[in-house]
């Protein structure tokens, strides 16, 4: 029987995953689409009632749960964890300082990509001698249970899926630290904000996930390394389309703005 550990040598070994590139990838167009809905109706001024439904909502959350499940899922067989994850926290630092100033009404603190910046971080400290000590299906079922039960963390309660059960005391819910631990301020404000508390639950399922499904899957092969055309790109280039796409958006809005009102 082969070991987890050595299991996880043979995956960071083994040739790039084209098929979770391309999943990354059809993620981030869906992500694309959805951002781009959001300035077509809060600031194109788009009567789009079902943007503002449940619809959006599941919409919005199939985006950022894959894309939390699938980072998890690739740190077995991350090879420069230290340096990936420095490069994620300092990109979540960018787009906060640049939202900041440019866009204050809108800024962003404690995004996607300082959260995932912080989990990789996590991962990287304490992944060998914590996470790795801890077997897959304990590991996923404990996670996935944490993941429902704080998911209404943010809130003040916790309980059974987004359902609050048992309130919190108020005195967590002060200051910058708590709210990115995910005990939120009152007044935080940002326009997209992941905390450690529940996310980081669902980070470790895809970790887990990973590490119990991926050997399986290697011994299989081929499906592995299907590529998927454009999306595969996509999805090698993630983090630099992240960081492009909402500016570009916004340069399409301007346009659109300047041309109604040349008309």
């Amino acid at each position: 029987m082969v070991s987890g550990r050595s299991t996880n040598k043979q995956i960071r070994r083994g040739r790039r995953f084209h098929l979770l590139d391309g999943i990354r990838g059809i993620t981030l167009i869906s992500m694309i689409l959805y951002h781009a809905s959001w300035d077509a109706v809060y600031l194109l001024g788009a009567d789009w009632a079902w943007y503002r439904g449940p619809a959006a909502h599941l919409w919005q959350q199939s985006i950022c749960w894959t894309f939390i499940l699938l980072s998890g899922f690739c740190i077995p067989f991350s090879v420069h964890r230290w340096k990936r994850a420095l490069t994620v926290f300092a990109c979540g630092l960018l787009v906060t300082a640049v939202t900041t100033l440019l866009m204050p009404q809108d800024r962003i603190i404690f995004g996607v990509l300082t959260f995932l910046g912080s989990a990789m971080l996590i991962m990287a400290a304490f992944g060998k001698n914590l996470f790795e000590a801890i077997p897959p299906v304990p590991g996923l079922i404990l996670n996935a249970l944490l993941f429902l039960v704080t998911r209404p963390v943010n809130t003040g309660f916790i309980g059974i899926l987004e359902k609050p059960v048992i309130g919190l005391p108020a005195a967590w819910y002060h200051g910058y630290a708590a709210t990115y631990l995910g005990f939120t301020d009152p007044s935080f404000d940002s326009a997209d904000y992941f905390s450690l508390i529940p996310w980081l639950f669902l980070f470790l399922c895809g970790y887990y996930l990973s590490r119990l499904v991926m050997p399986r899957m290697r011994e299989r092969g081929g499906l592995l390394f299907c590529r998927i055309p454009a999306a595969d790109w996509m999805g090698k280039h993630s983090l630099l389309i992240y960081l492009l796409h909402q500016p570009v958006l916004y340069m399409f809005v301007l346009l659109v703005q300047a041309l109604r009102g040349g008309l």
